[in-house]
Parts: C-alpha cells; sequence; structure tokens
C-alpha cells in the first residue's frame, strides 16, 4: 500500500523503485558528488540566495521523476491561486494571502468583492505613522516618558516569526528600543521581564487575532493588573494587534492603538503582517522593515515566476518530499552558520511542523502515514559539539546548511591558524557537508563513518534586511509546496485546538477547586485529577 495518496500512482511507484535504486553502493554520494558538473546540474540560484542541492541522494532520473510529481500535482497553479486570493484553505473555507501583505504591487486581489491590497496598505501606513510618532517622542506612557521597552505578549505565529527577524536585524536595532517577548504564561517569564523593564517607559504590544487565546489574555490581565499597582494607566501604555470587531478592537480607552490582522493570513505565516510589523518597526524602524518586505517580495516572485528547475523552494520542497515519504528520513535539522539566525529553526519548526503535520489529505481522507518531518537544529558551530555525532553515526537526517558570505559586524579578526573567524566558520561547515556525505573508512568500528548523509547548502550573500526578509518567504513558499505535493492543506492546525480544547476542561476544575477548596475534581480522569492535587498542595506524592 503506498504511503501517500500522491496525485500519480505511477509516478509514486516510480519514485519508490528510484528509492530502492539510490540505496546501492554504486549511488553513495561519494560517487554522486565526483561525476562531471555534479555542482551545475545540482544547483539554482534566484530570489537572492544560492541553493546547492549537489549533496543530496538524487541523480538526473530521480530528479526527473520529481519535477514529474510536481507537474501531476499542479503545484505551481496551486500556488498561483494561492497568490491571486483563492480560498486554497478548503477546510476553513479563507484565502491565504500572506505574500500580499509585503506586495508593493498596485494590482488589486479582491477576496468576497473586497481589494484586500487596499485594507493591508492602510494598515502598513498606520504602522509607519505610529512608529515614527513613537521615534519622535510625540507617543509617550502616561508619565510623559518616551518608550524604551517593547513587550510582543502573543504566543506561537504572533511572536516566532517576529522574534526570528528582530534577532537576525539586531545589529541594525538603533532607535534605543528593546524588544521583549513575553509569549508564555508561565510566571518566569513574566517575572523575567518585568525585573528588566521599567514600566513607564514600557509598551506593551497585544498580539491575537480573536483576542481570546488563554495566555494572551491571561498576560493582558497581569500586565494591567501591575501597571495599576504602578499607578500607571494601562491603557497609555497598551497596543493592540488583533482583527476587526474582536474585543481588542475597541475604541473605549483600552489602549493606544489598533492594528488590525486578517483571517486571510495565518499566525504562522504573518510575520510581515501588523504582528511583525508594529514591534519590528518599533525596533528597527519603518524604512528597515519595509526593505525586509522588499526582500520577501523578492521571493515571493521568484517562487511565482522561476521555471522549475531553477525556483528554489520548490527544489527544497522535492527534495523534502523524497527525503520523507521515499527514502525514510523522519527529521530534518537546520544549521545556519551564522549567529543571527539562531532563532530562525524556532520559528521554521512551528511553520514547517504546523502547517504540514496532517494525517489527512485536502479532501479530508486519512493518509495511509501523516505527512510532515520533525525539524529541529542549532547555529553551527555549537551544532557540532552537540548532536552531530548522532549526525555522522547514529541515525541519519538531511540537513540545511546556511552561510553568509558577508558578517554584519566587519572588523579586523587577525588569523588563528592563519585564517580569521569568518573563514574558520564557513570551513567547519564545508567540512561537515563534505563528511556527511563522503563517510570515513577505518578498521576501527568506532571510527568508521557510512557517510551518503544528505545535506544542502543555502547561502547569502549579506544578512541585510532584504536577505533576512528573502529567507523567510524562502522558507514559507518550500513549506507550501511541500503540502501541495502531498495534497495536504497547510494553512489549517486543527491539532493545536484540540489542546486548547483539553486544557479549558482541566482549568474549569481548577477554578472551581479555586472556588471551593472541597471541590472533588470528579470531571478530570484520575491520572490528570492526582497531578491537581499535588499542585494544589504544592508538594509531591505518589
Amino acid at each position: 500500500m503506498e504511503k501517500y495518496r500522491f496525485h500519480n500512482h505511477r509516478l509514486y511507484h516510480c519514485l519508490a523503485d528510484r528509492a530502492f535504486t539510490m540505496s546501492g553502493e554504486d549511488h553513495h554520494l561519494r560517487h554522486l558528488i565526483r561525476t562531471n558538473n555534479r555542482l551545475t546540474d545540482f544547483s539554482a540560484m534566484g530570489g537572492g540566495l544560492f541553493f546547492d542541492y549537489s549533496r543530496q541522494r538524487i541523480d538526473a532520473v530521480t530528479l526527473a521523476l520529481l519535477f514529474e510529481l510536481a507537474d501531476a500535482a499542479a503545484v505551481t497553479d496551486q500556488f498561483a491561486d494561492m497568490a491571486d486570493g483563492k480560498k486554497v484553505n478548503v477546510t476553513e473555507n479563507r484565502a491565504a494571502l500572506h505574500m500580499a501583505a509585503r506586495s508593493f504591487s498596485e494590482v488589486p486581489i479582491s477576496v468576497d468583492g473586497r481589494n484586500i491590497k487596499a485594507d493591508l496598505k492602510s494598515v502598513r501606513a498606520q504602522i509607519g505613522r505610529f512608529c515614527e510618532s513613537v521615534h519622535r517622542g510625540e507617543i509617550t506612557g502616561g508619565t510623559d516618558q518616551a518608550f524604551r521597552h517593547v513587550v510582543v505578549v502573543g504566543i506561537g505565529g504572533s511572536y516566532l516569526g517576529t522574534e526570528f527577524v528582530a534577532g537576525a536585524l539586531e545589529a541594525f536595532a538603533d532607535r534605543g528600543i528593546s524588544l521583549e517577548f513575553l509569549s508564555n504564561v508561565d510566571i518566569h517569564n513574566f517575572g523575567c521581564i518585568w525585573s528588566r523593564i521599567v514600566p513607564e517607559q514600557t509598551l506593551w504590544i497585544i498580539i491575537s487575532k480573536s483576542y481570546t487565546t488563554a495566555e494572551t489574555m491571561a498576560n493582558e490581565e497581569l500586565i494591567r493588573r501591575r501597571m495599576d499597582a504602578e499607578g500607571l494607566n494601562p491603557s497609555k501604555h497598551l497596543v493592540t494587534v488583533t482583527s476587526k470587531g474582536s474585543p481588542g478592537d475597541q475604541d473605549d480607552g483600552r489602549g493606544l492603538a489598533a492594528f488590525h490582522m486578517f483571517d486571510f493570513i495565518g499566525g504562522r505565516y504573518s510575520v510581515t503582517s501588523a504582528v511583525g510589523g508594529v514591534p519590528l518597526g518599533l525596533y528597527l524602524g519603518p524604512e528597515r522593515f519595509e526593505r525586509f518586505l522588499k526582500g520577501a517580495e523578492e521571493m515571493d516572485k521568484h517562487a511565482m515566476e522561476a521555471a522549475p528547475t531553477q525556483n528554489l523552494p520548490l527544489l527544497a520542497a522535492l527534495l523534502a518530499v523524497w527525503n520523507t515519504s521515499f527514502l525514510g528520513y523522519s527529521q530534518t535539522a537546520i544549521i545556519p552558520y551564522a549567529s543571527p539566525l539562531s532563532k530562525l529553526v524556532p520559528h521554521v519548526q512551528q511553520l514547517n511542523m504546523e502547517s504540514n503535520g496532517k494525517s489527512v489529505d485536502a479532501g479530508g481522507r486519512m493518509l495511509d502515514e501523516p505527512a510532515g518531518t520533525v525539524i529541529f537544529g542549532e547555529p553551527g558551530t555549537n551544532a557540532q559539539h552537540s548532536f552531530f555525532q548522532l549526525a555522522h553515526q547514529g541515525k541519519a537526517f538531511p540537513i540545511d546548511f546556511i552561510g553568509v558570505l558577508n558578517p554584519q559586524y566587519q572588523m579586523n579578526e587577525g588569523r588563528f591558524k592563519g585564517v580569521g573567524h569568518q573563514q574558520e566558520l564557513w570551513a567547519n561547515m564545508l567540512a561537515q557537508a563534505t563528511a556527511l556525505a563522503l563517510g570515513h573508512e577505518s578498521e576501527n568500528p568506532a571510527k568508521f563513518f557510512s557517510g551518503n548523509r544528505p545535506s544542502s547548502v543555502i547561502v547569502l550573500e549579506n544578512l541585510e534586511p532584504e536577505d533576512v526578509g528573502r529567507l523567510l518567504a524562502f522558507y514559507e513558499a518550500r513549506t507550501i509546496y511541500e503540502a501541495f505535493i502531498w495534497g495536504i492543506n497547510p494553512f489549517d492546525q486543527f491539532g493545536v485546538e484540540l489542546g486548547k480544547e483539553t486544557a479549558g476542561t482541566i482549568r474549569s476544575e481548577m477554578a472551581a477547586h479555586n472556588d471551593n477548596p472541597d471541590h472533588d475534581l470528579k470531571a478530570v480522569d484520575p491520572i490528570n485529577r492526582k497531578y491537581l492535587q499535588m499542585l494544589f498542595s504544592g508538594k509531591l506524592s505518589r
């Protein structure tokens, strides 16, 4: 039985047969990478990135079959439908127009008879005006002190992408504003942030589309209580990013401003919308945020217009499907050899795993095996001293190595063992990709390395705002192309909703106990009842 309901049964079986062939010794990467023109034939450049997949376990025959698979799935047509505003999120009957949020084209996009480009442009202009007013000191806190701390209050897609971009562009943050992320109801998160800020100089950005997210609403309530205790008016220190008409979109003096987000942009795709625009506009300045948007727009155009053989996100998606569905790898690592990209992995974890971790296809039919891959990673060279023992000798997993040619900080690095720091970093990245592919034979079994472990290398010329936008959009488009190849919907996340519903039952029992310590907790199962008893007593017990 085939593992996935691919669009073409013949192609599935051809690729399955090809995977068996590629497992032979004569197709080991040590042989493949030494063939003529290997890098030329298995690399591409576009959208401001260079993508080298010469160390992936493929050959020309395999690649041709993968392109056939993409054609059979009509992935480029589906991508175009998404960009045009068709309701590709079929389970929720919504469009998926995150790319429109960073489009500077005047071409309208209509959803339910309304030009949503006009709405997005209006919000972007509102963000620019607000950020400039804060930077000029025209908008201040309740004691007329300028804002020096900004805290993003939101969870999941309401902060992960923004945190990645903020970390990647910290070198450009010259507005005298610190940026913090209150994402969790863990009181350690709040307490740590509260200890670092000056309340009189702090602006809180509450981000929730529905304005009902339990963690975010709990944190807003705590913020308001603490500000009141400090003698400060919370409404002078708070803005909201929410959907039009939500409880957070009330013109009743709750905050300084409300910025709209839209149901056609999912949380994990929302960093180029007001979700990222407000905090990043304050942290970096609106002009740098716009440069970031334009970099993302450049990659969007590439993803839509490039021929399949040169389309970087599509190539990466085909390789991901090949590695997962046919070669049997269940994990994928992302290793950026640039410390500013340290928060890329948590963002892509949510982006990809929440999008493509599905057990049904877009038509609601059960898959014979769930789709998706586990994403993890750490910056290099830290990763080499963490989990690369497993990478080289344990269970194999494909890796994306990311290199930056020109670091953000230019200085006299000196030389150690004849090279500078940037060169040493690249020596390590190239060595790891080479060693994983080739392996190493030894008569000592403990020092034997099988090799044949696939990887790709993604290269950025710089780490300017545009480059970070390109990288963000690359991983978004790659995720979506993967889903279209698998035939799943990458825009819903009902698995997340189940956990929220279950938490609601447990929360209700906690609240009942808080009102009446004699409440019997019978609404929860015996295992969870025991945990609640331990929580209320503050003591371990069996």
